[in-house]
């Protein structure tokens, strides 16, 4: 009976949300691929899912779900190569993402609007810039669950769907930040903070593996990540919030 009184329902609750949270990465990373040759490495969408557990669930989860999460699908997919840095790049990544978004500076709400429109431009101007460079024209999209079940995809990117792309994000946190939550623009230097250490981080892993000329390849395939995942994670963190606030919340 002693040990019955014991038991404590938010540890279950929060190693059940770090249990989906990997799985959640493990899936985002593995569904669609574009391999890289230069550096035996892929394009995956694993960052929208790392910055959006971070968000919502804190720099330990994100730490943990990441760096497990993203190593696991490298396993899976047939990188093992990269694995073990995946590991401890990924879960910095997360670390950092989730810290920073949690110690939001004090500041103006106007002040907040102006960093929020600031950071917008930035990154629908990088989506535009890393779309149209490196992700148009003709692309074989991999879609799979591991290296031996998967589906190759080809397929024709025009320019214009990056530029839209970019666009409408810019003008979407634009929208979010004047109606919604002004902070946004603190929590886009937040993701951003944390994947200039991923593309860091594996600059230099694939600096020591393939040599220099062979990582800088990848340089702007990471940014891509980065972008892309920012992209996902601010709208998407924004329609769970309240509903995790919610779940953290029961006893």
């Amino acid at each position: 009976m002693g040990s019955m009184r014991e038991f404590n329902p938010k540890i279950t609750i929060k190693m059940g949300i770090l249990v989906v949270s990997i799985s959640l990465v493990c899936i985002a990373t593995m569904a669609l691929t574009v391999y890289v040759p230069a550096t035996r490495g892929y394009f995956n969408l694993g960052e929208t899912m790392v910055y959006t557990v971070a968000i919502l669930f804190g720099p330990y989860i994100g730490a943990l779900a990441g760096g497990i999460g993203s190593a696991l699908a490298d396993l899976l997919l047939g990188y093992a190569h990269y694995a073990p840095a995946t590991l401890v790049i990924k879960a910095v990544e997360g670390l950092v993402v989730g810290y920073l978004a949690r110690r939001v500076l004090k500041a103006s709400t106007t002040i907040w609007k102006y960093l929020a429109t600031v950071m917008a431009i930035v990154s629908g101007f990088l989506l535009c810039l890393i779309g149209v460079h490196y992700y148009s024209g003709h692309v074989d999209l991999t879609l799979g669950v591991t290296e031996n079940v998967s589906l190759v995809l080809p397929l024709y990117v025009p320019m214009w769907f990056w530029v839209t792309i970019g666009i409408l994000f810019a003008l979407m946190i634009i929208l979010l930040s004047h109606t919604i939550d002004p902070r946004v623009g603190w929590t886009i230097v937040s993701l951003m903070a944390g994947g200039s250490l991923m593309v860091l981080g594996y600059f230099m892993y694939e600096t020591l593996i393939f040599g220099m000329w062979a990582a800088l390849v990848e340089v702007p395939v990471n940014i891509g990540q980065v972008t892309v995942g920012l992209a996902v994670a601010i709208p998407l963190t924004k329609a769970l919030e309240n509903r995790v606030k919610t779940l953290l919340m029961m006893k």
